[in-house]
């Protein structure tokens, strides 16, 4: 009995300072790894690091952060940060944000409140964190931008993983319900009664090929660039209109897409309506469209359902034999 009493001694007291240097190894990877974005140009500024969890878990928090790539223009401010992972798990990482944060661009300054935001993240066993999959849950989601719109959804869900019908590609899934999205040309169309305010389903179903992988360094540095994209589906239920997407596009150095997108959509003529209405097709185009818009639907075979190719070369855009114009690059 002595000795098992022993060994067990010995072996609570090994655990405990392995789980003690293997915390510390983490909060100062953390640490060393902002220092090195400061010394980078960046704004890397945060409170403190630590970890809780013992005895199998490391759960670690940075507070106060605000991070800021001058290459890209791309800024982030949280009053906290979370990783956690199981002591004997270490690719599996559980990613918790905060209920308030701010994400800003060149452009714009997007304000995001959440009740509860996480995501999983599986990473590659022997990698510089190369992201193998990820299933992410935002829920109560409220978006306020500086360049005048807003939305807000009970839920999004997002999720990735190793693409089965695209060597080297990614699948990935995105759906948000009961999407209520408000800027001033939709609430010019709310004034109409065209719409209901809240659109009932957005997904999107895509495999994509990128040109380096989404690891450390595509942080660091770089962001992978899309070379390619099998979009299974797109597709957007608002009140009574409804509009699918389907197809293959390629895109070269530049951005600029190549391919082919079928486009379905259900009562047209409402769609182009509400485009109208909320200014974003200039009213003096509306009848050219409109009638050019009819004869692809009769080839369709439904006039209230319009079945036609988006097609793309280097950039430029048509819809059947209507030219749309240039699509700006993807990057």
């Amino acid at each position: 009995m002595r000795i098992l009493l022993i060994a067990v001694i010995v072996a609570a007291a090994g655990w405990s300072g392995y789980w003690m240097i293997s915390s510390r190894g983490v909060e100062n990877d953390l640490r060393d790894w902002l220092d090195q974005r400061a010394d980078a140009g960046w704004i890397a500024e945060y409170g403190d690091v630590s970890t809780q969890g013992f005895p199998n878990r490391f759960d670690t928090t940075v507070t106060d952060l605000d991070l800021a790539d001058p290459a890209s223009g791309i800024a982030w401010t949280a009053p906290f940060f979370q990783l956690l992972r199981l002591s004997y798990q270490p690719n599996h990482l559980i990613a918790i944000w905060p209920a308030s944060q701010t994400i800003a661009t060149p452009q714009q300054r997007i304000s995001v409140q959440t009740s509860d935001a996480r995501a999983s993240l599986v990473f590659k066993s022997g990698t510089n964190h190369e992201v193998e999959r990820i299933s992410a849950v935002f829920t109560d989601v409220q978006l306020s931008s500086t360049a005048g719109w807003t939305a807000d959804m009970p839920e999004a869900r997002l999720a990735t993983r190793p693409s089965d019908r695209m060597l080297g590609g990614i699948d990935v899934a995105l759906q948000a319900t009961n999407l209520h999205p408000r800027n001033a040309g939709l609430d010019r169309l709310a004034a109409t009664d065209l719409l209901p305010k809240r659109l009932d389903l957005l997904k999107f179903d895509a495999a994509l090929r990128f040109d380096a992988p989404w690891d450390q360094a595509a942080i660091e540095g770089n962001r992978p660039q899309v070379t390619a994209m099998d979009l299974r589906l797109l597709q957007a239920t608002w009140g009574k209109l409804d509009l699918w997407a389907a197809g293959d596009l390629s895109f070269d150095d530049l951005g600029r897409a190549s391919g082919s997108i079928t486009i379905k959509a259900k009562n047209w003529q409402e769609i182009l309506q509400i485009g109208v209405a909320a200014g974003w097709v200039p009213e003096r185009f509306a009848g050219t469209l409109e009638s050019g818009l009819s004869l692809l639907s009769s080839l369709a075979g439904s006039p209230k359902t319009l079945d036609a190719p988006l097609s793309f070369d280097k950039g430029k855009v048509s819809f059947g034999p209507i030219k749309l114009g240039t699509l700006p690059p993807l990057r």
